[in-house]
């Protein structure tokens, strides 16, 4: 009996140091994450005093870390496709939310015909490009093609950061960012879907599968919006912190609903976005805020997880840095200026908007995840083709990310940084306050230059209250307003019906 009770001792104190060997290795996991996590957020100072945009840093960072530590590949390509995923729904949604209904609605054919078509001819025009010459074949080309046509709402946020830029530039941009992901994935998953067959009837199939992704992601998108506004507007919860979770778990449940219903999931989570952006709900500014920080969170995830697929010591063996490199300089100064050259011409834009427009499409994580299904799927030197993506997607960030303030200069594109205000000053009402509403002073509004008492804001308005540069400034009549203003007005009016001095004219 002694001796079965000491070998159960044995295997128990056994157990025990397996066990806690177990909470050791969990703990510095978590804390290596932690290191990692904050190291990626202090890269955000650098990229402000290096102007190199902080995606770069995620993506290079963790490539050249998983050649020092290859234990570090251990995540295989549907894990990183599954968590990329989710962050670009988090992404989708802020950036909707960022846009609103009320900016994205003037600019809503212009955001739709360079988001639509302006991938269809990208992804044509760098097929050619690839199969001339890099000697691709066609359908091979025209996946690779597919997978670097989307601009990416991560890079062109996070390159913009503080920076506001004023005009039909700040909402075409970052629309066209947030409209042609859906677009670039849903025509990946369409050309994946269809064997080697007959051009036209590949074609057929692929188009046929690109309009049913598009039409039940546009109608459940808005569908699903409608309904988190009503929850936001008419459902109370019992604690504030559950407010920012229901929109976050909305936006998921459209995602899922979504893409089971066999629609582009992205595309709905946009859409919704875009519709609850100018919504007055309860506790609408937290939701803001908790939204922005988790887009910030899911940029850093997709670009580091995407950088831990990337092998770099195969690239020099594999020829990707010679064709990465000619098809990005391609992309950047040959097809893209042509694209968008074509689908600008009618608008009403100056030659620097069109410029300016043509340079920033900007590449990121939709790329290379877009790429990531070629390996998934199978297609023939499908790791190279990936290689590529990765080359292209590395030079766009660097090499256009740093240069778009440059560039926004010389074409005088209204670009201006947005000081932090760390400090709020508020106050909490049971009810909604009706009546009382938010503007700011856009470049070329009536507003911007003109005195209070010279504005045509009606009898029943008036303004009690401006913020300039962080700080409120007293109002009088002889007040003048300055372009960055925010302007607190009490009315009778809609928001629609006050909001003509303060917002710049449109053709």
């Amino acid at each position: 009996m002694l001796v079965v009770s000491a070998c159960a001792d044995e295997v128990a104190e056994g157990e025990g140091a397996k066990n806690m060997e177990g909470v050791w290795s969990f703990g510095l996991a978590v804390l290596i994450v932690a290191l990692a996590g904050m190291a990626a957020l202090g890269s955000n100072w650098v990229s402000e005093r290096a102007r190199i945009p902080a995606p770069a840093f995620f993506l290079v960072g963790t490539a050249v870390a998983v050649d020092v530590f290859p234990l570090l590949r251990k995540l295989s390509m549907a894990t990183v496709q599954d968590v990329v995923t989710i962050a670009l729904v988090v992404l989708l949604f802020q950036g909707g939310m960022d846009i609103g209904w009320r900016r994205f609605k003037p600019e809503a054919r212009a955001i739709l015909s360079i988001g639509v078509l302006g991938t269809f001819a990208t992804a044509g025009l760098l097929a050619v490009a690839a199969h001339l010459l890099l000697g691709l074949d066609w359908r091979i080309a025209l996946l690779l093609g597919t997978a670097l046509a989307p601009t990416d709402p991560a890079v062109v946020f996070s390159v913009l950061g503080r920076r506001k830029i004023t005009g039909r530039t700040g909402v075409l941009l970052p629309g066209e960012s947030g409209a042609n992901d859906p677009v670039g994935i849903a025509l990946m998953a369409g050309l994946l879907g269809t064997s080697a067959g007959s051009a036209l009837g590949t074609a057929g199939h692929t188009a046929l599968l690109f309009v049913q992704e598009m039409a039940i992601g546009a109608v459940l998108g808005a569908a699903g919006g409608w309904g988190l506004k009503f929850l936001m507007r008419k459902v109370p919860l019992p604690a504030e912190g559950l407010y920012p979770l229901r929109t976050l778990a909305g936006a998921f449940a459209v995602y899922g609903l979504t893409t089971v219903a066999h629609g582009s999931g992205f595309l709905a989570v946009f859409v919704a976005g875009v519709l609850l952006g100018d919504v007055r709900a309860p506790y609408k500014k937290e939701i803001e805020r908790f939204h922005t920080a988790l887009g910030s969170l899911g940029e850093i995830v997709a670009f580091a997880v995407l950088g831990l697929t990337v092998p770099l010591w195969t690239f020099t063996r594999e020829g990707a840095w010679t064709d990465g490199l000619l098809l990005a300089v391609l992309l950047a100064f040959v097809v893209r200026p042509v694209v968008m050259a074509a689908l600008l011409w009618r608008m009403r834009l100056s030659i620097g908007e069109r410029v300016f427009l043509a340079f920033t499409g900007l590449k990121g994580a939709v790329p290379v995840l877009l790429g990531s299904y070629l390996v998934s799927s199978g297609v023939p030197d499908a790791d190279r083709l990936y290689d590529v993506v990765f080359v292209v997607v590395v030079f766009s960030v660097i090499v256009q990310g740093s240069l778009v303030p440059t560039v926004a200069r010389l074409c005088k594109v209204p670009m201006r940084s947005v000081e932090l205000e760390p400090w709020a000053l508020g106050v909490r009402l049971k009810d909604r306050p009706e009546g009382v509403v938010r503007h700011v002073v856009e470049e070329g509004s009536a507003a911007d230059g003109s005195r209070v008492d010279g504005l045509d804001i009606g009898e029943d308005t008036w303004i009690s209250m401006v913020v300039r540069e962080g700080g409120i400034i007293p109002v009088s009549g002889s007040t003048q307003l300055r372009v960055g203003d925010e302007v607190l007005l009490i009315t009778g009016d809609s928001d629609e019906e006050c909001a003509g001095p303060f917002t710049a004219g449109r053709e």
